[in-house]
């Protein structure tokens, strides 16, 4: 038992060494090279922390000790990002799965698919503007059609991987229909669908940001522009920081989720089990 301990333990340290030491290096360099440097563009990371902590985490008790910008800011966009993603997900699941299992479906929507995946989403967002105002359901629904395309794809991709043995046993067997697509076709197609819910997460923050720089009146982007403007350089690092930390921790809950939902998998077990995850 002992033994199997100290190994976790190596492993552990293994693991959080190779992900954090370089990022480390970097913080340090940082700090001494802008420490000589002296610009007031780019200020040290300790003051951006330091920043950071009174910007977010000097409220009253009563608030968690979190700040007004927390409750007025950050929360209402990190439900604009969840929001949208899971619009996404939902419909791109959906679709994704019913173009899938269509013999022809993507021959007549492939083209179309192409074309709208190809313009980028912040090109629409004044199309959005005239079509809901500068609202939060113009920023939902920008954040909905950019992150959709990758969750549609990557479904379709997955569903069509099913193999001619599985499919031919439920016919064999009469399988009904929506048994076989929500015990057979979806988990066979997992793997991909996560890999499409990835991208669409880091699409969905970054469209958030994008869509609350235009007539909104909170939210990361609109204090992330705001500060810009003012010159408050270390406030305008404090955010993107911030930005940085909340795609990291989001797409690590992901990740989490789907190695517990994908645990089945032989082969990823033994990847991770390789890798000393």
């Amino acid at each position: 038992m002992s033994d199997r301990t100290n190994t976790a333990t190596v492993r552990f340290l293994r693991g959080f060494a190779s992900r954090w030491l370089l990022f480390a290096v970097i913080v340090v360099l940082w700090e001494i090279a802008t420490r000589l440097a002296q610009s007031v563009y780019f200020p040290p990371p300790t003051e951006i922390v330091a920043t950071a902590a009174e910007l977010w985490f000097t409220g009253p008790a009563s608030q968690l000790f979190l700040t007004d910008t927390v409750y007025g800011d950050i929360l209402p966009s990190l439900a604009r990002v969840l929001g949208g993603w899971a619009l996404a997900v939902i419909v791109g699941v959906a679709l994704g799965t019913a173009l899938g299992r269509s013999a022809t479906g993507m021959d007549y929507v492939g083209a179309l698919f192409a074309f709208f995946r190809s313009v980028p989403p912040p090109t629409l967002i004044p199309v959005f503007l005239v079509l809901f105002g500068a609202t939060t359901t113009m920023q939902v629904v920008t954040i909905v059609f950019g992150a959709l395309w990758p969750i549609v794809l990557n479904t379709v991709d997955g569903v069509r991987s099913v193999g001619s043995l599985q499919q031919e046993t439920a016919r064999s067997f009469r399988t009904p229909r929506h048994y076989w697509i929500g015990m057979v076709v979806l988990p066979a197609a997992l793997p991909k669908i996560f890999a499409g819910l990835r991208l669409a997460l880091s699409i969905a923050l970054i469209l958030m940001v994008v869509s609350e720089l235009v007539g909104a009146i909170n939210g990361v982007g609109y204090q992330l522009i705001f500060a810009q403007r003012q010159f408050e350089f270390p406030n305008m690092w404090a955010w993107i920081a911030l930005l940085g930390v909340l795609g990291y921790g989001l797409n690590a809950l992901l990740l989490r989720v789907e190695k517990r939902v994908l645990r089945w998998q032989p082969a990823r077990n033994t990847q991770q089990a390789t890798a000393g995850v």
